[in-house]
């Protein structure tokens, strides 16, 4: 191919093949040393982890959700956390079975490594016959397996996996501007339950939380300020 150089060569230099496929060479061995998760992965004698309790008003027992995760390339740059295995505990007997089967195959989804992240939707979708219940605060919850899902998904954003949810400051604060205006046109206090919602707002279908008013003719949400008017 024939290039037209219309400026003066003021330097040039040579390109030495062999200390290009040298350097290539040397980045595909540091690539290769990343270790990643798999299911060949032997497990460790030390695990980190965290228990997360879940409780329902669907039985007088708690249920302790342990997620234990293994640390991979430690003390370099690719050092990344990776959930390892799943524990479900619960003095209910009636749940023992569906328990350990959910225990195995979620254990069995991380042990695979890759994208675990589907697992939380997978789980948050999933309802009972029987109906739902709403935890302190307003939220609602479609089933126990549902509310499962929720604790992966409070584990994966602390070790990174899934981005951090929140609002903003700013959010925040106009977010608590409307509430307060809300009840001052109102004439009502708060009502307590852990969510410090309004006592009539209604069920967000973002957040599943109640925590939706109407207020000058459009609808919003106090807690992940969804609104209908943008």
């Amino acid at each position: 191919m024939v290039k037209k150089i219309d400026s003066k060569i003021v330097a040039y230099e040579v390109v030495n093949l062999d200390e290009q496929r040298k350097i290539q060479q040397q980045k595909d061995e540091q690539q290769h040393d990343i270790q990643h998760m798999h299911e060949s992965v032997e497990r460790p004698e030390l695990l980190m982890g965290a228990t997360y309790k879940i409780k329902t008003p669907l039985s007088e027992h708690a249920m302790y959700v342990t997620i234990n995760d293994m640390v991979l390339n430690p003390g370099t740059e690719h050092e990344i956390r990776r959930p390892f295995e799943i524990f479900i505990n619960s003095k209910n007997m009636d749940q023992f079975q569906w328990v350990v089967a959910l225990t195995r195959v979620i254990s069995a989804v991380f042990r695979k490594g890759g994208d675990v992240t589907f697992l939380v939707e997978e789980l948050k979708a999933v309802f009972d016959p029987k109906g739902g219940y709403f935890k302190p605060g307003g939220r609602f919850m479609p089933s126990v397996v549902a509310e499962i899902g929720y604790a992966i998904e409070s584990h994966l954003r602390m070790i990174g996996m899934l981005e951090p949810e929140g609002l903003s400051e700013t959010q925040r604060q106009i977010l608590a501007e409307k509430r307060a205006e809300y009840e001052a046109m109102n004439g009502q206090a708060r009502e307590i339950t852990g969510g410090d919602f309004p006592a009539d707002a209604r069920l967000c279908d973002k957040c599943h939380t109640k925590a939706v008013i109407l207020m000058d003719g459009c609808t919003t949400c106090l807690s992940c300020g969804d609104s209908k008017c943008g």
